[in-house]
């Protein structure tokens, strides 16, 4: 296995790839008797077009997270009990570009493993699980219709992009689900669960060489597919629509902005640009930003702002979102805040002070097994080593986040989404 040591950060992560292709992160943490592993398979909600053994798939919408949920379905067996009895606590969770299978344990941890790389790796649908799975999420789908902030996100989206399939909802439809069938799941997995785009990543008190060990046993059986999936989807920089509005059972109005930007690849250079992002978003609008503080006064916004960059593959977006009796005020305002740091810049004492709290703040959550797994595996499939984000953070200049926000944070790339209150029928 290959240990790489990080010494600025006091950390190590033995790297290995096994035989099967599939990649391997052990993170030692002695002493501590919390253990933790994810699987993930860096395949979301978004990959719904592949070519499997040389056929082309269009599976429907919701495809990958029906899957998370099928997979803890086996045959007379209660997956959940199991880790339980262990004294572990699994879970799973589905976004637009990754599928994580994940527990937590002290005790057992070998035979948590065990079990996790079982379920995960040995399907088995019927038409009859498959019907009553489709009530289930149906029921999650239309929960989901009516949280205010699902809605106004997925409007959100479908208004600022055209081709990106961030458009369409991770649950899918009530009408996409309905055209999930056995057969489907069956491809799908075989497809998006190739071991050569998995990762399982281990943290805590374990021997590197003993995981490795039971990974290639627990991962034997599974099918080295010849799989070729759609992950390009160009875009243009304007947004589809400037502003979009829906009316809910909510006590004020609610809204999130987003600026369009431009897909920032991998690897090192995109990891910059998501620093450079996040620094951009605190300049602008952050908690200690000179416009947070006038919004607050002028009654604008409430403890509910706030925003950021986020990233999801093909696609990258600065946003804020908060409650407000006037968004477009707010919109207005971060418009044209905009303009000045473009033009005046950001000044060096806060651009300092901004970049030590960013980098304290990732420092401070490698705590955490569950944000440090997590991270380390998500910034895998980003094709970056995630401990090495100290020399990256560094390297980001104040000129860099002024054109940023320059060139993000205009009108063009500009869409607002809001939720106004119902109106009370008299």
């Amino acid at each position: 296995m290959d240990l790489r040591h990080y010494p600025r950060l006091d950390e190590r992560i033995c790297w290995d790839t096994l035989p099967n292709g599939m990649k391997l992160a052990v993170i030692p943490r002695q002493g501590f008797s919390r253990k933790m592993a994810y699987f993930i398979t860096g395949n979301g909600s978004m990959h719904r077009q592949f070519t499997l053994d040389g056929q082309d798939h269009n599976a429907p919408m919701g495809v990958a997270h029906f899957l998370e949920h099928k997979l803890f379905d086996m045959p007379g067996r209660d997956i959940s009990g199991e880790f339980a009895e262990m004294g572990a606590s699994v879970n799973a969770f589905t976004t637009y570009d990754m599928t994580a299978y994940y527990f937590s344990c002290t005790d057992r941890f070998f035979d948590s493993l065990k079990l996790l790389l079982e379920f995960v790796t040995q399907p088995y649908f019927t038409q009859q699980t498959v019907d009553k799975e489709q009530g289930i999420i149906g029921q999650e789908i239309d929960m989901n219709e009516d949280a205010p902030e699902t809605r106004m996100f997925e409007q959100l989206v479908d208004a600022m992009y055209t081709a990106h399939p961030i458009r369409e909802p991770i649950l899918g439809t009530r009408q996409s689900i309905r055209q999930i069938t056995p057969q489907v799941l069956y491809d799908c997995h075989r497809a998006l669960y190739s071991p050569q785009n998995m990762l399982l990543c281990v943290i805590g008190d374990v021997d590197p060489n003993e995981v490795r060990s039971q990974a290639i046993r627990g991962t034997s059986q599974m099918p080295c597919t010849q799989v070729t999936l759609d992950r390009c989807w160009p875009e243009e920089m304007t947004v589809r629509v400037p502003r979009v509005c829906s009316k809910m059972e909510v006590a004020r109005p609610m809204f999130q902005l987003g600026f369009k930007c431009p897909d920032p690849g991998k690897g090192d250079a995109a990891i910059y640009q998501e620093f450079v992002g996040d620094l951009a978003a605190e300049a602008l609008f952050g908690e200690s930003s000179r416009l947070y503080l006038e919004l607050y006064q002028q009654g604008l916004i409430d403890p509910s702002f706030g925003g950021g960059f986020d990233t999801v593959s093909g696609m990258a977006m600065l946003s804020a979102s908060g409650d407000s009796d006037h968004p477009e005020q707010v919109r207005d305002a971060i418009l044209k805040q905009a303009q000045v740091l473009a033009q005046q810049g950001i000044d060096e004492k806060d651009f300092l002070r901004m970049k030590r709290s960013a980098l304290g703040a990732r420092i401070h959550n490698l705590d955490s097994f569950d944000s440090t797994c997590f991270r380390v595996a998500a910034y895998y499939f980003s094709g970056f080593d995630y401990f090495r984000f100290p020399e990256i953070y560094e390297s980001v200049q104040a000129e860099d986040v002024r054109q940023f926000i320059e060139k993000t944070v205009i009108p063009e790339r500009c869409c607002l989404s809001v939720i106004e209150p119902k109106e009370e029928q008299s």
